[in-house]
């Protein structure tokens, strides 16, 4: 991809998108973090400490190349994002929790994505350049393009709410918008490689999403987690910040190969998430116990 595009044009287009997330955040958004102790609790074990392991376990049996592997770590150690906010939305879902949840693990995934990244590049890419890795420069970068735009955000909202009331869908929209311009810039940089890539990881990002909404959906649902809740959290944890992932691997890593698997996962995480919420929605309506959930 263009250098200016990956160095400018990225990280600006992904500060549009998490100060938009910001316009629709509030303090209170953290708060009722501790009063939804279960439902977070789980999302949040869920997103940080499975989905990375579950992850793992697929480059092993599925074997890709090295970087790659990277990029799928990279991938799952990002947030969900706007997009699962919306798709909750769609299909009725909690978004409160979603706003939460997306607002404290972008916080979170501030330390633990580099985490994430430098462990995988030291397992899959022992012999690559020491530079690969997210040294305490480029985590500054992560934290800058993540964090400054939502609490910018923030503080608008708490200026004018009339003004991030206005905002919001304009902004969701243009965050839509520059989900796929990002993963079409992706795909196009790497145009000479796409056939070999999605053989090398169409599969995986593929069971990795079905995987991760399953997740989910079910490992709340085992804890007594209400229907719309588990809904809720099936979209935060099957639906990555594809933006943040691909900008951290052109702009921040300087790797067209690692923002190869967020750009394919972008394109397949819309249709299974579709199909997930259409599934769980009819479960529900069919059900005389998700009836009364949807009801109250």
């Amino acid at each position: 991809m263009d250098s200016a595009l990956s160095s400018i044009g990225l990280p600006v287009a992904l500060a549009i998108v998490m100060f938009g997330l910001g316009l629709a955040l509030t303090v209170e958004d953290f708060r009722r973090t501790a009063r939804e102790p279960k439902a977070v609790a789980l999302a949040l074990g869920t997103q940080l400490l499975i989905l990375p392991l579950m992850c793992f376990g697929l480059i092993i049996l599925l074997d890709p190349p090295p970087a790659l592997a990277v990029g799928m770590m990279l991938l799952a150690a990002s947030p969900g994002g706007t997009t699962a906010n919306l798709f909750s939305h769609l299909f009725h879902g909690d978004v409160a929790l979603n706003i939460s949840l997306t607002a404290v693990n972008s916080v979170i995934a501030v330390i633990t994505l580099p985490i994430v990244v430098n462990l995988s590049t030291d397992y899959f890419r022992p012999d690559a350049d020491g530079d690969v890795g997210l040294q305490f420069a480029k985590m500054v970068q992560v934290f800058a393009i993540v964090l400054i735009p939502v609490v910018l955000g923030m503080i608008v909202r708490s200026r004018s709410s009339a003004f991030a009331a206005r905002a919001d869908r304009p902004v969701r929209i243009l965050s839509i918008v520059i989900l796929v311009a990002v993963v079409v810039g992706a795909i196009v940089a790497e145009r000479a490689n796409v056939a070999d890539y999605l053989t090398d990881i169409g599969i995986l990002t593929s069971v990795f999403c079905a995987l991760s909404l399953t997740v989910g959906y079910l490992l709340p649902r085992a804890a007594g987690v209400s229907e719309r809740q588990s809904l809720s959290t099936a979209f935060e944890v099957g639906i990555h910040n594809g933006t943040l992932a691909i900008t951290v691997a052109l702009s921040v890593l300087d790797e067209k190969q690692l923002a190869v698997p967020a750009a394919v996962y972008s394109l397949v995480m819309v249709p299974l998430a579709t199909v997930a919420g259409l599934l769980i929605t009819r479960k529900t309506r069919l059900s005389p116990q998700g009836e009364r959930t949807q009801r109250s």
